[in-house]
């Protein structure tokens, strides 16, 4: 079973009928012990990052989650889902993360006068390899739409994209795998990202 997390801040729609379209089966999921029949794990997500973590903590998600990982299972989280992935987070209250993925998420430099949110298509250029990148140039157009942006150390960083400054769109630690660009919303090369992803054994 592929499950998406509900948590109330994903456009779980959307993931659903990109998987669909592949040919697979997600199901759409908001408990924690809904994961353990789970082979794959996604996790969407459009909004605030203090309001979302909350949300998690609410509904007792966070030890399932923590659980999910090192099970070695695969997760990707998409947009906010992979911001959710860090330590922490500059937006709202700075609120805590689920710590899957050592980083924070920061706001972009003001002095750069770039256009917030950073919105539409930009190149992701893969700076290292990946099976969930399997089939794709290495530099690759993709769907945005975020405020923040993840920062990490450098062996984390699979993939850059630009916008005033170099930012991580791509992280990913053993089986934990995090896009700031949307997939299912990025045509074929998103398409081809979360087929990869679905076939991923969580091993790199």
């Amino acid at each position: 079973m592929i499950a998406i997390l509900d948590y109330g801040f994903g456009n779980l729609k959307s993931v659903w009928n990109a998987l669909d379209a592949l040919g697979e089966e997600p199901v759409i999921v908001s408990d924690g012990s809904s994961l353990n029949d789970a082979h794959h794990l996604i996790i969407p997500g459009v909004g605030s990052y203090d309001s979302a973590i909350n949300e998690l903590l609410n509904r007792d998600l966070v030890g399932s989650l923590h659980g999910f990982a090192k099970s070695g299972r695969p997760i990707l989280g998409i947009c906010l889902g992979m911001q959710l992935l860090g330590d922490s987070s500059e937006e709202g209250d700075g609120a805590q993360g689920l710590g899957l993925v050592k980083g924070k998420v920061e706001r972009f430099r003001p002095e750069l006068e770039i256009d917030i949110p950073h919105a539409g298509w930009n190149t992701t250029q893969f700076i290292r390899e990946h099976p969930v990148f399997q089939g794709l140039p290495l530099k690759s157009d993709f769907y945005f739409v975020h405020s923040f942006r993840f920062s990490c150390e450098a062996k984390r960083v699979y993939g850059t994209t630009h916008h005033g400054e170099e930012f991580c769109s791509v992280i990913g630690y053993e089986n934990v795998l995090g896009v700031q660009f949307h997939p299912e919303k990025s045509q074929r090369k998103g398409l081809r990202i979360l087929e990869n992803f679905c076939s991923w054994d969580g091993q790199c």
